[in-house]
């Protein structure tokens, strides 16, 4: 990658944290150019507003999530499936232990402060959250395919609501200020429901 690209994902990562242990409103481009250690004008060349980066941002952390899910390791459609959970966990654990709290999900904080007041932003947010979904999808569908499910879970609709499940937790960990282990540990216990019995 070449210096240009270097200035680009340096402005990229430090708005990502920033976007994590603030909010979107609060970070200005004085604060990103700092962060970043690039001047206004390189934020600029690459981002002509600040919309433009939160979806860079986004993006960053879409392509982290399936990374993760893409690792998920095991040997059968069932550890595959708790992979989901560990991985998700794993993700905010690692935030956990940068910020010293769960700062939230980066697609649901977003979603919260822009969503209604972005058009752009937020239909790029549901890109991302399709993705992931989609992410999820496969993996259930791996489990349908091999007889792991329960009879009648609809992998889609499963998938669905790990999306959602996920989404609720850790708004509720980072409101409560529980610790990202309890993330991970509701996610295992609905995957279980799902899953016939004896199933590993």
């Amino acid at each position: 990658m070449g210096r240009s690209g270097d200035t680009r994902e340096r402005i990229v990562r430090a708005s990502a944290r920033l976007l994590l242990s603030g909010s979107y409103g609060s970070v200005s481009v004085d604060d990103v150019c700092a962060a970043a250690d690039v001047r206004k004008g390189s934020f600029y060349h690459f981002f002509p507003s600040k919309a433009e980066l939160a979806k860079a941002v986004i993006d960053l952390h879409a392509d982290a999530l399936l990374e993760r899910l893409a690792a998920a390791s095991g040997d059968t459609a069932a550890k595959r499936l708790h992979g989901v959970a560990d991985a998700v966990g794993g993700i905010q654990a690692g935030f956990e232990a940068t910020y010293g709290r769960v700062v939230g999900c980066p697609f649901g904080n977003l979603a919260a402060e822009l969503s209604t007041v972005d058009d752009t932003v937020r239909d790029h947010l549901a890109s991302a959250f399709a993705r992931w979904e989609h992410g999820f999808a496969a993996i259930c569908h791996q489990a349908e395919h091999e007889g792991v499910l329960r009879e009648g879970v609809d992998p889609d609709r499963l998938a669905h609501s790990l999306l959602a499940h996920t989404q609720g937790r850790i708004l509720l960990a980072k409101v409560g200020g529980l610790s990202a282990t309890d993330i991970a540990a509701t996610l295992h216990d609905l995957i279980d429901v799902h899953l016939r019995e004896g199933a590993a």
